[in-house]
């Protein structure tokens, strides 16, 4: 999901019209005020990343050995946390909001999706009641 954004006023040009009706630039003529760029900005998944598999199969499951893995816990709170090693974790419940540091923007995991959040990354957790999770860290060439 990107979201789009307006940047301030590149500044001005001229567009001269030619007798076929094209408009060619030119450095004289008609000024044009106010033309404005459009930026997409990346979802912050590709900046850091953080992938994720929305609604995962209960094949997908079964494949990975997720009924295997540890399993964490918490209510309602907040938490700085910064991953090690690669973690695998598939939601079973709940919500989880991640702003990485630096940001002011964050991504949002439900349960039955699946997040593979890399090693060295660094974000506040957001929970927002109770939540549970299965983990799995991930040694270097494990996929």
């Amino acid at each position: 999901m990107a979201s789009v954004m307006t940047t301030p006023t590149l500044g001005l040009f001229f567009v001269k019209k030619s007798s076929r009706g094209s408009r060619k630039l030119n450095n004289r003529n008609v000024q044009c005020h106010g033309i404005k760029a459009m930026h997409v900005e990346k979802p912050l998944e590709e900046l850091y990343n953080v992938r994720v598999e929305r609604q995962v199969s209960p094949e997908r499951l079964k494949e990975l050995g997720v009924s295997r893995w540890s399993v964490w816990k918490t209510g309602r709170c907040k938490l700085p946390w910064d991953w090690q090693v690669d973690q695998l974790v598939y939601i079973e419940e709940g919500e989880v909001r991640v702003v990485p540091e630096g940001s002011r923007r964050y991504m949002q995991f439900l349960a039955g999706d699946l997040v593979c959040y890399p090693k060295w990354f660094e974000a506040d957790l957001f929970f927002n009641g109770l939540y549970q999770e299965r983990y799995s860290f991930r040694a270097y060439g494990d996929d």
